[in-house]
């Protein structure tokens, strides 16, 4: 199972490739993505914790499978 700083790098791979312009995406990025406010996203990341209720609600949102973002 990935821990939180590698479902971040997931998070932004795939932000980065469905995004027409390439530009460099962001923690403040991926905390807006997840509905997490900027402190609290980087209170978590400073702990290694893992956010599953707002991942879950995010792969809900865009139908993605959760084993995708958690495994790999």
């Amino acid at each position: 199972m990935r821990d939180f700083r590698k479902i971040i790098e997931v998070l932004k791979a795939s932000m980065s490739e469905s995004n027409a312009v390439k530009r460099r995406i962001y923690d403040k990025d991926v905390a807006k993505l997840l509905n997490i406010p900027q402190s609290k996203f980087a209170t978590i990341k400073k702990r290694n914790s893992t956010p599953y209720v707002e991942l879950l609600h995010y792969c809900k949102q865009e139908g993605l499978c959760c084993s995708e973002l958690f495994f790999d």
